[in-house]
């Protein structure tokens, strides 16, 4: 086992011990929890990593908590955000792609939200949707007590209308007008929600989903000032300033934790939706008012860009903190964004029925030492493709399904840049990952989720 963290308060596993006698204790033990996405950030672009770009809040977070080193998403948006909710991969429910209109998850579908919500907490989100825009598909049909934001997948950061000039900033799931810099408007709302929360005895589970740095970008002169003489690049210094503007909100967000003292019964996770995209040109989206950006994220040393199966897209930056409980560490064994439901729900003494199919690990208990399953699968499809993890090995298969296409193989933990295809010299473990790809592929919807228009 491959886990370098040091420390955690070993009584806390009183959450997941709860009998139906100590069900009032437990309750007593729930924590807040508060999860905050960035939306295209790269592997390179905070400061804990060594970017040229200042995010001391998030150097703050890693800090006071643990730097979960090998954090799985998806390599697009919709999908990683479909598995943080449902605890299932996103396939499972034809969702391979940047979403549209069209409502996507089944009747009765429970989200994290929902099961959080039926165990006494009050739910919120701020921010970013990208799971469908229909009135039945919007957050507060699913799970969340109140809801502000946007519903599509990309915004002016200020006219708020998505790229066709549609309108999609709302409150409470209705279409509303409002002024003001997107990322300014979902740190307000965020702290607005804390403050209120303050004032009632309920728990409370905050979804906090950032527009930037994905594109299109308007920042600020006082965020791109401060770039000017370190960063020549123009593109690459608007992205800087909207990931250094976005970090100044996260920073106001555990200003106002502590102010209300709440830091020491909430739980943070803080992580990015897939890994950069590398540049963008669009003469016609938002009526041409925005030019290209030949720079934008970096995800260096990690191969590749958003959409691919390299790890610049699957592998993202990601921190927990629970201040007083969790102690400062790196976490080195790999958790995937699935994991965050059945996580989320022991936290939350939530029990999950059997039937929810959940598909990820609670990974809370192995910070303290219990080893995960070393050689467990994880799954991602696009519409171009596949890729299979299992244990140190890395299938990457392009073709739609696993019968057509070509394969490639890597073993990410001596080669975690991907430079290196062994699949000639390894046939015997390709061979056993097509197997599983098969079967997860055998266990995917038919029925394909509407694409991005």
């Amino acid at each position: 086992m491959r886990n370098l963290f040091l420390g955690f308060y070993s009584l806390f596993f009183i959450l997941f011990s709860c009998n139906q006698d100590e069900k009032n204790k437990c309750a007593n033990n729930q924590p807040n929890i508060i999860v905050i996405v960035a939306d295209d950030l790269g592997w390179n672009d905070i400061g804990y990593h060594g970017s040229e770009i200042k995010t001391p809040a998030i150097d703050k977070l890693s800090q006071e908590g643990i730097e979960l080193d090998r954090f799985y998403v998806h390599s697009v948006c919709s999908p990683t955000r479909a598995s943080l909710l449902t605890g299932r991969y996103p396939s499972r429910y034809g969702i391979l792609s940047p979403l549209g209109d069209e409502a996507v998850f089944p009747e009765g579908t429970v989200t994290i939200a929902e099961l959080l919500n039926q165990n006494g907490y009050e739910t919120a989100i701020s921010g970013k949707w990208h799971l469908g825009t229909v009135p039945e598909a919007r957050p507060m049909r699913l799970g969340f007590n109140s809801s502000y934001g946007y519903l599509r997948g990309q915004i002016d950061p200020y006219t708020h209308l998505y790229k066709n000039g549609n309108k999609t900033w709302h409150r409470n799931d209705t279409l509303i007008d409002e002024e003001g810099h997107a990322t300014d408007l979902i740190t307000d709302e965020a702290v607005q929600f804390i403050e209120k929360s303050h004032d009632n005895s309920k728990h409370f589970f905050l979804y906090v989903a950032y527009s930037v740095p994905h594109f299109p970008l308007d920042e600020p002169e006082n965020w791109v000032d401060m770039y000017e003489k370190s960063i020549a690049n123009e593109s690459r210094r608007l992205y800087a300033a909207s990931v250094t503007h976005m970090d100044e909100g996260i920073g106001r967000i555990m200003v106002t934790l502590e102010k209300n003292k709440l830091e020491e019964n909430t739980v943070v996770l803080f992580f990015s939706d897939n890994g950069a995209q590398e540049s963008w040109h669009s003469k016609t989206q938002y009526n041409g008012k925005y030019k290209g950006n030949d720079v934008l994220g970096d995800n260096r040393p990690l191969r590749d860009w958003k959409t691919s199966f390299y790890d610049g897209a699957l592998r993202v930056p990601a921190i927990i903190m629970w201040k007083g409980k969790l102690s400062h560490g790196k976490y080195s064994e790999a958790i995937n964004v699935v994991d965050i439901y059945p996580t989320l729900a022991g936290l939350a003494g939530a029990d999950i029925p059997e039937e929810l199919n959940i598909e990820g690990l609670n990974f809370w208990p192995s910070l303290d030492g219990v080893t995960l399953d070393e050689d467990r699968i994880m799954y991602w499809r696009m519409n171009k493709g596949m890729a299979l993890k299992k244990g140190d090995w890395k299938l990457i298969h392009h073709g739609k399904t696993p019968d057509e296409g070509t394969d490639e193989l890597y073993n990410i933990f001596l080669d975690p840049n991907e430079t290196r295809d062994v699949s000639e010299e390894n046939g015997k473990i390709l061979l056993e990952l097509k197997k599983e790809m098969k079967h997860q592929f055998s266990l995917d919807s038919p029925l394909l989720a509407n694409e991005i228009q």
